[in-house]
């Protein structure tokens, strides 16, 4: 395919960006179990904000309410990160959440998670990632319509929501990896190959190779 007939939204400028910063916020939450506290929270405060510039500078697509589009991250996967990212952060997890709908109706305050918010965030972009790579134009207009949209009523306010608290830990006076979190690294588990989604076994293999 010459450059003359490349789609001019997926293989845009923003978009190759905006998949370059996802690839990369996948990649290193994946990994979340080989850092400690304090280098996972520096690197995901420093990613966030540019994740969310680069999605929000997106171009403004159609969908194709006929396509149904496979989902790639399943229940498994989530909570599989989403309990490794909980043990790097151990009592760090948990935040004061003032953006819930529900809390107008609450007498105590709310609480969320942030490695829920990072599990939210990654299973759109891992997703969209996915879909992107199959080379297929309209399953890639897609994609991005669906990314977007999510990103708009769902996973934008997760991002922004845990960056407060992010950032809070960050610029405390705490000692982050001086907690008990019961975590074992990835090195200290062994190669885990069975416990690890095969989507996940699938990319460390592509990595060693």
């Amino acid at each position: 395919m010459t450059e003359e007939n490349l789609n001019p939204i997926v293989y845009s400028k923003n978009v190759i960006e905006f998949v370059t910063v996802a690839n990369e916020y996948c990649g290193f939450v994946e990994t979340a179990g080989s850092h400690t506290t304090r280098s996972f929270l520096d690197k995901v405060q420093k990613i966030l904000p540019l994740l969310y510039l680069k999605t929000s500078v997106l171009p403004k697509i159609e969908s194709y309410e006929e396509m149904g589009l496979e989902k790639f991250v399943t229940e498994v996967d989530y909570s599989f990160l989403q309990q490794k990212i909980m043990n790097l952060l151990g009592q760090y997890d948990d935040f004061q959440e003032v953006f819930d709908p529900d809390m107008q109706f609450s007498d105590a305050p709310l609480t969320a998670s942030i490695s829920e918010c990072l599990a939210d965030v990654f299973q759109d972009l891992k997703d969209f990632l996915m879909s992107y790579r199959t080379g297929d134009e309209l399953v890639m207009e897609e994609a991005l319509w669906i990314c977007q949209d999510n990103f708009r009523n769902f996973w934008g306010q997760r991002l922004v929501n845990c960056l407060r608290a992010i950032h809070s830990l960050v610029y405390s006076d705490l000692d982050l990896d001086d907690q008990v979190t019961g975590r074992k690294t990835d090195e200290e588990e062994g190669d885990g190959e069975s416990s690890k989604p095969d989507w996940l076994n699938q990319l460390f293999n592509n990595q060693e190779d």
